[in-house]
């Protein structure tokens, strides 16, 4: 596995390429420059194309697990890597330094295309590039890459990408991406039509911009967030989904809930007004016929049974809410399982190279927290397993609980709403019988 990283240099041009250059073991290669006057050679061309802008050069790091690959391998990795993300445009200079436990490469390449005078653009698409291209040299040269099923378990599961405050305020209900979705939530809610939904998000002080995701901006926010990155349910596509599902509901007779009994004895306006005295009366006989209606409907014919079915509606949530939970303990469980085998087969080869070395003393201070934290992952597994599990099972089973709570939330949340509406007719039940019957 090869670990990229990448930064500008806008000043000290000349004294970085002298660090990656001027140790004793190097191995080192260029391309249209000499590795003693690059830094010469970066300006001219930077100076031939009238180039504007504080950025340089460009430094760009490639680090193999220890073990890995030899000096002259990960030098031929390294070149490959500079034509295939560079491809003959950039001067640069490639230094692959071979002095320590684990060999990396420095390359260190103009900002200025020498052919178009065009500066190189940095952003995420192209640092994307760069790890896809070192993967794939990785894999040609049977080294190790990054799993392909963790980084599948990263965007559906894993949620410690927040920063602390992020992560505090969430807790706390205060955070700027837990009101976002709030406020998509409720208007999903309020809204007709997509376009409907829009303008209720610009009502809320929400600019909206469209593209491949749909992502919004608060005025009270410099930057806008993209939908998607609170939760799958709030992709445009879903949203538009939850939206005529609102809608159907809204339209859906068969929903229509049983109105309120009006305690005439309490209310003050029957008390004042024998109007409307008489239209509560009516009201009320009316509430309990289509009360009388729903509990028929359900094979309800006396109260005795109203209350059973209460307190098994209950237990029934109850039941699920249990079955909820312990599927949330089991995935849990192998989220910090799916965490564990990454952190060992990331640092695996940092591990055998101390168990080789173990008198490499500078080797173990510098890599003392990955040497760390695989010794606890290591720890952890072997506590539940007696190998390493396939990330692609966990992955695979992950899914199926998943899938298997999706379920048990909808029943729970229909079971919600049916225990709501049991009670609400047990209220309506003491308060016309209890009250109305012995006037």
């Amino acid at each position: 596995m090869a670990i990229t990283k990448i930064h500008p240099i806008k000043s000290t041009l000349n004294s970085a390429i002298d660090y990656i250059t001027k140790s004793e073991k190097i191995l080192v290669s260029s391309f249209k420059c000499h590795p003693s006057t690059a830094h010469i050679q970066f300006i001219k061309t930077r100076e031939d194309n009238d180039t504007k802008g504080t950025v340089l050069a460009r430094h760009l790091i490639q680090s193999f697990l220890p073990g890995e690959v030899n000096p002259i391998k990960a030098h031929e990795i390294g070149m490959e890597l500079c034509k295939k993300i560079l491809k003959e445009d950039y001067e640069f200079v490639l230094a692959t330094h071979i002095d320590r436990g684990h060999i990396h490469n420095h390359i260190i390449f103009n900002n200025v295309n020498y052919k178009t005078g065009k500066c190189y653009q940095s952003n995420k698409k192209s640092y994307h590039k760069i790890r896809f291209q070192s993967d794939e040299l990785c894999k040609e040269n049977k080294l190790s890459v990054i799993d392909k099923y963790y980084e599948a378990y990263k965007r559906k599961y894993k949620t410690s990408g927040k920063s602390w405050y992020e992560f505090d305020q969430s807790k706390k209900g205060n955070s700027w991406k837990s009101k976002l979705q709030f406020d998509i939530d409720r208007m999903i809610n309020k809204s007709k039509s997509w376009e409907e939904f829009l303008e209720n998000m610009k009502s809320l002080d929400y600019e909206i911009k469209f593209g491949k995701h749909i992502a919004f901006r608060h005025k009270d926010k410099q930057r806008f967030t993209r939908a998607k990155t609170i939760g799958e349910d709030y992709t445009e596509e879903k949203i538009k989904e939850r939206i005529d599902l609102a809608i159907k509901i809204k339209a859906n007779p068969t929903k229509k809930r049983v109105g309120n009994v009006i305690d005439i004895s309490t209310n003050e306006k029957a008390q004042s007004s024998k109007g409307y005295e008489v239209w509560a009366r009516k009201h009320n006989i009316k509430t309990m016929a289509d009360l009388i209606i729903k509990l028929r409907e359900q094979g309800i014919n006396s109260i005795t049974q109203l209350d059973d079915l209460i307190k098994k509606s209950a237990d029934d949530r109850q039941d699920l809410l249990d079955k909820i939970k312990k599927i949330e303990t089991e995935m849990k469980s192998l989220s910090q399982d799916m965490e564990n085998i990454n952190t060992i087969n990331k640092y695996r080869e940092i591990y055998k190279y101390h168990k080789k070395n173990p008198q490499d003393k500078q080797f173990a201070e510098e890599y003392y927290s990955e040497l760390s934290v695989y010794k606890i992952a290591a720890k952890e597994i072997l506590v539940n397993y007696k190998k390493l599990q396939n990330t692609k099972e966990i992955l695979s089973t992950l899914d199926k609980l998943q899938e298997k709570k999706n379920t048990l939330m909808q029943e729970y949340s229909l079971n919600k709403e049916q225990f709501s509406d049991l009670v609400h007719y047990r209220k309506n039940y003491e308060n016309y019988y209890g009250k109305e019957v012995e006037r």
